[in-house]
């Protein structure tokens, strides 16, 4: 089997003493060490296709206790809802769709703005010092319909400078283990 290509994100964006903590892989995202998982769904989320299907076949409690929270709190685009699950997972859902709270709502589209404001809440998360490294999606690509030329800049701008890893799955490939440099 061959290893998955990595990128490093360069540009500046630097951990702690210059080392570059922003990792651009290929693989399954399901299959990441990270200690926790970012991705982009909408309020009225279903979890029924892409990445949230997997994130619902492997973590079914996950999507039960995401429809409760949305039917009572009915959370907003640009809001972060986050799951901890067993073995210490912790699942970061960025709410960078639109949508709405009925029973047939589909997914609107994904904004800018509102991956504005899930990154800076994730970041804010992230800063607590609780977690100790992450996997993200390619935010709002899929169903949201954001071309990765637009999204992989805020990615950088928000999450570069962490001094956690940080790897960014732009190439999926299932069953497939990432390549994901330690720290």
């Amino acid at each position: 089997m061959a290893v998955p290509k990595r990128h490093c994100i360069p540009e500046g964006l630097t951990g702690p003493k210059g080392k570059n903590m922003l990792h651009e892989v290929s693989g399954d995202i399901l299959l990441t060490g990270a200690q926790a998982v970012a991705h982009g769904i909408a309020p009225s989320e279903h979890f029924d296709s892409g990445l949230a299907l997997g994130l619902r076949e492997a973590w079914p409690a996950m999507a039960k206790d995401y429809r409760h929270y949305a039917h009572q709190s009915h959370p907003k685009p640009g809001e972060i809802w986050t799951w901890a699950g067993a073995g210490g997972i912790r699942i970061f859902n960025l709410l960078t769709q639109e949508g709405e709270h009925t029973h047939a709502a589909k997914p609107g589209p994904a904004s800018v703005s509102n991956i504005n404001h899930c990154l800076r809440r994730l970041r804010h998360e992230l800063d607590k010092g609780e977690v100790k490294s992450l996997a993200i999606s390619r935010l709002a690509t899929g169903v949201g319909g954001l071309d990765w030329n637009v999204v992989q800049p805020l990615i950088k701008q928000h999450l570069g400078d962490l001094a956690i890893p940080v790897y960014v799955y732009v190439t999926y490939h299932k069953g497939q283990k990432a390549n994901e440099p330690a720290a």
